[in-house]
């Protein structure tokens, strides 16, 4: 069975690279579009095996997303990898500290990401 994949970003054209290149990897991918969609979706979802999330979004950042997420028992294990543009250590620790298990830089690399997310999907 195909592990799911969530993906979290405002962008359109990275959400639709992302499941370009997941969906020919095997994974089976769905999609939001900002943090509250996506705490939703996870909320909603017993089959997600991980999470790739941006960090800057309307209604709901990403990080704000995690720490949401991972309150939550149920999701507690669950892996939440960022995928931004920003470096700034100072975000990653606040990534870091909320729950994400990994930092992927834009524009982002498909091999790695994809062995990322191999190693970390439950």
């Amino acid at each position: 069975m195909k592990k799911k994949i969530l993906v979290v970003d405002d962008s359109a054209t990275i959400r639709h690279q992302l499941m370009a290149t997941l969906g020919n990897a095997g994974f089976d991918v769905v999609e939001a579009v900002d943090g509250i969609a996506g705490a939703e979706a996870i909320e909603a979802s017993t089959d997600i095996a991980a999470v790739i999330c941006d960090i800057n979004m309307p209604r709901m950042n990403g990080i704000d997303m995690v720490a949401r997420v991972k309150s939550q028992p149920q999701h507690a294990k669950l892996a939440m990898i960022m995928l931004t543009t920003e470096g700034q250590g100072a975000l990653l620790r606040r990534a870091k500290e909320a729950g994400a298990v990994g930092w992927i830089v834009k524009p982002f690399n498909p091999a790695q990401l994809v062995a990322v997310l191999m190693r970390v999907a439950a």
